[in-house]
This record gives C-alpha cells, structure tokens and sequence, in this order.
C-alpha cells in the first residue's frame, strides 16, 4: 500500500512540474508579445509628431493655418495652381502665399508640406503643444506673441491700411483725423484692433470679429463704418468687393497708424526652443528679399478666387 501511496505522489509531482513549465512558457510568450505591442504603439506616437517621417523616408513638415485669410491661405475645392490637400478638411485644398512659402521652404530643405486648418486663437497653442511643427498664416512678430512661440525672419512686410465704402461718408478721408468718429472692427487678436483702432480719434470701436472674412462682411453689410487690417488683405478684398475703397495713409508720418517694425513684419512661428527648424527656414528666407515676397504676393492675389 506505501509502494502503491509513493507512485501516485510521484506521478503527481511530475505532472505539476510539467504544467509550471507550461505556464511559464506562456507568461514568457504573453510580455514578449505585449512588449511588441507597446513598441509598435510608441513607433506610431512618435511619427505623430512634428517633422515626422513617412514610409517613403520623406520627411513632413506639418504646417497651421486659418485656410480662410486671403490672400495669405484660403481653401478651395481642387488642387488648381498647386493647392494642397487639408489634412483635417474635407475634400478641401489650401492655397495663397502662405501655401506657396510653405511649398517653396519644402522644397529647399527636403520636405513636404501638410497642412493643418485651425481657428486663429488655435494657432499658437498648436504649436506650442507639438500638434503642428510651424504657423505660417500672416501672424504679425510681436514681443506678446513672442512670450509664447519663436519666430522666424520675416516672410513678408506688411502696411497697415483702411477699408471703406466707396460711397460712405468716410471714402475721402485723407488722414486718420478725417476718420474721426467712424465705426470702426478688426479681426481679434491683431494688431490692427488691438493698437491701431484706438487711434482714430473718438472711434466707435465695435467687437472684434473671429476672422479677416468676418470683418469684411461687417463692413459690406453697413454694421461698420471702417475696417482696420494690412496692404494684401486690403487688396484681396477689392478684388472681391469691388464697392471697396483702401485708404492708405502710408508716408505721412503724422497722419499715419503708429506701429513699430516689429508689428508689420510677418514671421513663421515655431515652437520655442526648436532651433533647428528655426535656422534651417530662417537659411531659405534669407536668400530670399522683399522683391521676391511681393512678387509671390502678387501671384497669391491673382489667382485668389472671389468670395474667399
């Protein structure tokens, strides 16, 4: 009975030696596969980020913008003259000259362009959180905005002008004095608003408006007297809103807005701290003069459909 007692505890011990093994190989074989499961996850969170890679080894370098601020960026059904395809757009293309810098800086440093749409006051925290590598939407260099992201050199230099009705009562003012009292709007955030429009003496200065197109239609519909923004926006307009009339106080020092190099010049903004993006676009921009971003301004303008 003792010999008969000792088999089983034998066979018992073996058997449960045998399965330990087993279970072993299988908690080795589940981490190995959650281990390459992780790793996959962490090769996709990578190339999520900016200046990311595709298969093809291309390096993209992802570009924000309002795509509705002609005629810096605008949005269009087809890929006409070059347009790029909005990455969060439906069925939409961007062009205008912030399109045609972004595919000229491409170009040189070996990119290609994507293009993100966001809201104005998203732009800048976009970069800043890493979603997007760069803003090139017409955003002025200001030391505010300078708290917050880097910029590049300036990518264009752009006057501050007036947008009236042709047969308003302000369509012959020849200074800011003769604009005394108008009811004046901008888009937010901008320096147009927020430091020329205190400027016009005794100003009704109405809301801001969320965009550049917002603004024009105030001024179209009568709710305001006077919009404040700069030369290629003014332009643009007038070529959709032939009732337009730009009053440019450019040259007369006294009768002008008072705004400093800084607030005109338009630059690229990055992440702070992204120095190496910064110097390699800074290296295609400063080969570049303002000829050069007139020239592209004008083209942007040309091809710039009505209604945008």
């Amino acid at each position: 009975m003792s010999n008969t007692f000792d088999t089983y505890i034998n066979i018992y011990k073996k058997r449960r030696l045998k399965m330990k093994k087993i279970l072993n190989l299988v908690a080795v074989a589940g981490i190995a596969g959650i281990m390459l499961m992780i790793g996959a996850c962490g090769q996709t969170g990578k190339e999520s980020t900016g200046e990311s890679s595709q298969a093809s080894g291309t390096k993209v370098l992802k570009v924000a913008m309002e795509c509705s601020y002609a005629p810096y960026n605008w949005s269009q059904p087809d890929n006409s003259n070059g347009a790029i395809k909005i990455s969060n757009g439906q069925n939409e293309y961007a062009y205008g000259y912030d399109v045609m810098m972004a595919k000229h800086i491409g170009k040189e440093l070996g990119y290609e362009i994507e293009i993100t749409r966001l809201d104005w006051d998203a732009l800048v925290p976009a970069v800043q959180s890493g979603q997007v590598d760069c803003v090139i939407a017409g955003q002025s260099i200001t030391s505010e905005r300078l708290k917050s992201v880097d910029f590049t050199s300036p990518y264009y230099y752009a006057s501050v002008v007036t947008l009236v009705k042709k047969d308003g009562k302000f369509a012959d003012a020849k200074s800011l004095a003769d604009l005394k009292g108008a009811s004046v709007t901008a888009q937010q955030n901008t320096i147009w608003y927020d430091i020329c429009a205190k400027q016009i003496p005794d100003a009704n200065i109405l809301t801001a408006q969320d965009s550049s197109p917002a603004a024009l239609v105030a001024l179209d519909s009568g709710k305001c007297d006077a919009v404040i923004t700069d030369m290629p926006t003014a332009k643009a307009a007038l070529v959709a809103h032939p009732d337009f009339k730009l009053l440019d106080f450019e040259g007369d020092a006294e009768n002008d807005y008072k705004v400093s190099e800084e607030e005109v010049n338009i630059g690229i903004s990055l992440k702070k701290g992204n120095t190496e993006l910064k110097d390699s676009i800074n290296s295609v921009l400063d080969k570049m003069d303002k000829t050069e971003f007139e020239k592209m301004m004008d083209e942007a303008i040309k091809v710039q459909p009505l209604g945008v």
